[in-house]
């Protein structure tokens, strides 16, 4: 596949700046855990565990953590980065696809590439934000709003290559940070609020050639295709939006599916809409489905499954188990076997008004009267989820997993459904039900059961990811620009700091001379935080 031309402004400093840049190989992302130093994936490692090793900072000495240095995007818009940093390098995204390289020790701009956006682009369901980079020995990719993927040189942001991934004329988009696995970039699209198709693609990291494409709504004739009715596939959304998580061992790749379309009238697609609301499990190698498992079938309230798989090993019925879990935005948790798929655990984590429980199969028994109507139906979960897209983090030391979640309700309504290309295709809407029993917290959940450990309430609903770390602490942020610091066992406040904008990033932790380092991004901007 021929790179695509592209005006792009590129800054970089004088000579003497000059630096080597990152060569993060195949071995050190699959060694990621080992290497805490750095922050090499996206969720930290390939199981997604969101978890540090060091442990300098700890609860006896956390009040002392102060800002190191910011660096402050030049495009307007919050900055919902999540910092990948090698070799002495920090590489973060703005919110038009724009990516920045950064001294590590200063924060100062070793590069910036910038790409113009194009008149008209479409951001139907989705904002003009940029969740983060990948990155393979010495090139970093990143996917762009009007869905190109670009591949860059990681010591001079120089492009290598660049590919259309679709058509944002039809609404498609790339949001989220790609994932690197088995020298494939694989990269998944937004814009099932279009009524795009939805797709997951896999592309060969040095050339930009597409080896593999796995359709979330299937065709007529392809397994999961009896779930729809009619030319309904067409339109079925089923976006891929938010990094998933990888197994080298089992060579699967776990992906979170988005919602169908149109979002809230389910009239026009009888049945249950498979692969939408589901995680599937691909073979790396093939794009191959080896199994799926759908968490909400026919869904009418826009709670996809774009949330992030963590996989573990834990004990569960007397012996280990290879597990992947998801806390998920319809608010149930779920434990699945990573191998097979099979459903082993699925319980509340939040409040919910629309089922009544899960069969044996992990299959919700769904409340008559719940779906939306012409006049409004309240139901919990609200449109935002018991939680969303914001990372969870999973301590091995504590053996619990820390998930942002959110109580509050919707109002949701049904209007009719019309399809045109690139427009906006919801069937409806709704209305979120704020009142004095809404609030965001922070939950502790153990990972094999679900069983709730601690809580920790913020001020409103919250919209930043977390951190866990080896020195018994969680990172997380709010609404109100504070950052925080909690006990992982107890979930007892410990710091926080304000920096007077809303934070919507993960944090990371990685070493600077020598000494643990927390970042996060807030409004415009990213803190790194250190021990004074």
């Amino acid at each position: 596949m021929r790179p695509t031309a592209v005006l792009v402004a590129l800054t970089l400093l004088p000579a003497p700046f000059a630096f080597a840049g990152a060569q993060v190989s195949a071995a050190r992302l699959e060694n990621a855990s080992g290497e805490p130093g750095s922050w090499l994936t996206y969720s930290g490692n390939y199981a997604s565990h969101r978890f540090s090793r060091l442990a300098q900072i700890t609860p006896a000495n956390v009040a002392r953590l102060r800002p190191t240095w910011v660096y402050q995007a030049r495009e307007p818009g919050d900055v919902q980065t999540t910092p990948i940093v090698a070799d002495g390098v920090m590489y973060v995204t703005e919110g038009k696809s724009h990516v920045a390289a950064l001294d590590l020790r200063t924060g100062n701009p070793l590069w910036r590439w910038e790409r113009p956006v194009p008149a008209g682009v479409k951001t139907l369901g989705f904002g003009p934000t940029n969740r983060g980079v990948a990155i393979l020995d010495s090139t970093v990719f990143v996917g762009t709003i009007e869905a190109h993927l670009v591949a860059l040189d990681a010591r001079t942001g120089t492009v290598r290559w660049d590919v259309p991934v679709a058509s944002n004329d039809s609404g498609y988009g790339i949001t989220g940070a790609p994932l690197v696995a088995d020298g494939k970039v694989i990269i998944g699209v937004s814009g099932a609020e279009a009524g795009i198709r939805g797709f997951l693609d896999a592309y060969d990291a040095r050339s930009g050639e597409r080896l593999w494409r796995f359709w979330t709504v299937p065709a007529p004739g392809e397994p999961g295709s009896e779930t729809w009715t009619g030319e309904a596939w067409k339109t079925g959304g089923g976006s891929t939006w938010v990094t998933g998580s990888y197994d080298p061992a089992l060579g699967l790749v776990y992906w979170g599916i988005g919602n169908p379309g149109p979002d809230w009238n389910g009239d026009v697609r009888p049945g249950d809409n498979l692969y939408t609301c589901s995680l599937v499990a691909l073979d790396v190698g093939t794009g191959a489905l080896r199994w799926h498992f759908q968490f909400t079938p026919h869904d009418t309230h826009d709670w996809d499954a774009a949330q992030i798989p963590v996989l573990a090993d834990v004990p569960l019925g007397g012996r280990t188990r290879k597990i992947v879990a998801m806390a998920n935005r319809n608010a149930f948790y779920y434990v699945l076997d990573r191998t097979t798929g099979e459903f082993l655990r699925g319980v509340e984590f939040s409040r919910q008004s629309w089922a009544d429980g899960l069969d044996e199969h992990g299959r919700p028994r769904v409340i008559p009267g719940t779906e939306p109507s012409d006049s409004g139906s309240l139901v919990y979960p609200s449109l935002q989820g018991a939680t969303n897209w914001l990372s969870p983090a999973y301590s091995p030391r504590t053996r619990l997993l820390y998930v942002p979640a959110t109580e509050l309700g919707s109002v949701y309504y049904k209007r009719e459904a019309k399809y045109a290309v690139g427009t906006f295709f919801p069937g409806g809407g709704e209305q979120a039900f704020e009142n004095d029993s809404s609030f965001g917290a922070i939950r502790a959940l153990e990972i094999g059961t679900g069983r709730r450990r601690w809580e920790f309430r913020l001020q409103s609903l919250g919209w930043a990811g977390v951190l866990a770390t080896a020195g018994g602490l969680v990172f997380g942020g709010t609404n109100e620009g504070r950052v925080f610091a909690l006990d992982a066992r107890s979930g007892r406040s410990l710091w926080h700091f304000q920096t007077g904008a809303v934070v919507q990033g993960n944090p990371v932790s990685f070493l600077i001379g020598g000494r643990q380092h927390v970042a996060v991004a807030a409004g415009r901007s990213v803190f790194v935080f250190g021990l004074e």
